[in-house]
């Protein structure tokens, strides 16, 4: 399952965010993947100071989100990280590592997030592909949205022809594992979010019961 969230970002959020990926100094992006003759990219240089603060604001724009939460169920989140792509930058097909390395021990990547600075009327190519066998999907999402999917899927960044894409990356490490049984909770969550109000309240908690219990019996704990 992909979620789309399309207002992630408050327009204050998003304009300082915009103004920091001007002033932050930005690294060669095959630093995380050396091996990967495909990724040409930038990221930006997790010593600058502003890297800091692009990870804060994207963070508390995440723990806020209702729709990210119930969806990735999140345990942990990997420090945001800016990306920038000019014209001729791509990162090929590729799988997300499954355990990326954090000063607290490793974090199991469940759950990836691409959010999005800048309009995509601004720049031509650039869209993310998700494969699904013989299927792929190309999306942008709107400046300040944010595409949410299982890090199991076969990705990547095509290649930008011209103008200049910005956006965070990161990735989530979830109480559920399993990408199957989180999208069963999610969907008991939405169908109690959007029917709750036309329900006779006792066949509301019972749905409700039936959620935290299947939550309880999927989760990895603390």
């Amino acid at each position: 399952m992909i979620l789309e969230i399309k207002d992630l970002l408050t327009p204050e959020e998003l304009i300082r965010l915009q103004g920091l990926a001007k002033s932050v100094r930005f690294v060669d992006g095959r630093a995380t993947n050396p091996g990967f003759g495909q990724k040409v990219n930038l990221q930006a240089d997790p010593n600058d100071a502003a890297t800091a603060e692009v990870s804060k604001l994207v963070n508390a724009a995440l723990a806020r989100s209702r729709e990210f939460v119930d969806f990735a169920l999140p345990k942990k989140i990997a420090p945001p990280l800016l990306a920038r792509y000019t014209p001729g930058m791509q990162y090929g097909p590729h799988a997300d590592a499954a355990l990326l390395p954090m000063p607290k021990g490793p974090l199991r990547s469940d759950v990836s997030a691409t959010v999005f600075l800048n309009d995509p009327a601004t720049y031509e190519g650039g869209e993310l592909v998700l494969h699904f066998g013989a299927r792929s999907i190309a999306m942008k999402a709107p400046a300040g949205g944010a595409i949410v999917y299982p890090s199991t899927t076969l990705h990547e960044v095509a290649p930008v022809r011209s103008g200049e894409r910005l956006v965070v990356i990161t990735f989530i490490e979830s109480f559920v594992v399993d990408e199957h049984h989180r999208s069963i909770l999610f969907e008991l969550g939405e169908v109690s979010a959007l029917e709750g109000e036309k329900m006779h309240w006792a066949s509301r908690m019972r749905l409700e019961v039936v959620r935290q219990n299947l939550t309880r019996r999927w989760s990895s704990g603390q």
